[in-house]
């Protein structure tokens, strides 16, 4: 059965998934390309940037599981860029350059409208203003029976857990303190929500823990 999830979603340790003050400079936030070390040496992460050595160890494991299954992408505003209100034009086409690393359809929220932007390897970013449960129909439909990835950020996963819609998490904790930024746990009772924890495994730079819901 297909599932709804997210996965290699990275945290520091006092739960937050970006530093603050994210721009075109701080994609991540002020500080938070520091929890993403675990995924720097990993097939994902060489194929995506085309440099750096693989180290076949546990945070490859994860990072190339993390893809295995995936028919399409849900990712929020933030996600795809850090342009901000009505789109000014097409010019922006996400972080990633010509060939996102997704290679399959990609539903973008948004409160602004834009035609779909079809990119080589596959993928094709759909502009959804229609809120989360329309772009987790059409992903599901996109995904012809394959798993539907929440892409992130913070805002877009907890939207979905709050709903009720996400069947397992896969969180990489870094070993990082930001000590502000966007809180992924704060409000959150994952218990109630029917979660439990699956597995738990402690590699290099993170302990990468799965959450499954039922």
């Amino acid at each position: 059965m297909s599932k709804v999830r997210v996965a290699a979603f990275t945290l520091s340790l006092d739960g937050y998934g970006a530093g603050p003050n994210q721009s075109l400079e701080h994609p991540l936030g002020e500080g938070g390309e520091a929890l993403h070390q675990w995924f720097h040496r990993t097939r994902v992460f060489t194929q995506m940037t085309g440099q750096g050595e693989v180290v076949e160890d546990l945070n490859d494991r994860f990072a190339t599981r993390s893809f295995e299954n995936v028919g399409a992408w849900v990712l929020g505003r933030n996600m795809f860029g850090p342009v901000r209100g009505p789109w000014p034009d097409d010019t922006w086409k996400g972080w990633w350059g010509d060939n996102p690393p997704y290679h399959v359809p990609t539903f973008v929220l948004t409160h602004h409208a834009r035609g779909p932007l079809a990119m080589e390897g596959g993928t094709t970013f759909h502009f959804v203003t229609g809120g989360i449960h329309e772009a987790l129909d059409r992903a599901r439909e996109a995904a012809q029976g394959k798993d539907v990835r929440i892409g992130g950020g913070v805002s877009t996963v907890r939207q979905y857990l709050e709903a009720g819609l996400i069947d397992e998490m896969h969180l990489a904790i870094s070993p990082v303190l930001l000590g502000r930024g966007e809180a992924f746990f704060a409000g959150l009772d994952l218990l109630k929500l029917g979660f439990r924890c699956t597995e738990q495994v402690a590699a290099e730079k993170a302990l990468h823990v799965v959450l499954s819901r039922g």
